[in-house]
């Protein structure tokens, strides 16, 4: 990975989630939960980026629907991301769902449990 495209990342990732906590909350109310960008990565072409989104809401139903919305609204990310950033084209955005965060909670049960039955 080149150090423009590093910085690329970082920047996306950080303007995204201004972007879903600022406008894209305002124009959807139905957004709920806490919404991490966990990771961005654009393709070398600079023509698509991959966006990783993790949500945290009360309930799975909520958090997938949450989900679909921003999935709904990547082309009006993709306009506020243009407005802020000094880019010739702005990749396009995939959101994808982050679980890194339940799969290490999950691994963090099963450690305890065994920790307990060593006991």
């Amino acid at each position: 990975m080149t150090r423009r495209t590093e910085r690329l990342d970082s920047e996306l990732r950080k303007e995204i989630s201004a972007i879903l906590a600022g406008p894209l909350k305002k124009k959807e109310p139905m957004l709920e939960g806490i919404i991490s960008v966990t990771e961005a990565d654009v393709s070398p072409d600079l023509k698509t980026a991959k966006v990783y989104i993790s949500v945290y809401s009360g309930s799975p139903e909520k958090s997938k629907e949450t989900f679909s919305v921003i999935c709904a609204n990547a082309g009006f990310v993709r306009r506020e991301l243009a407005r802020v950033m000094r880019l010739r084209t702005v990749p396009e955005l995939v959101f994808l769902t982050d679980e890194s965060f339940e799969y290490g909670s999950h691994m963090d049960e099963i450690f305890s449990k065994l920790h307990k039955d060593e006991e």
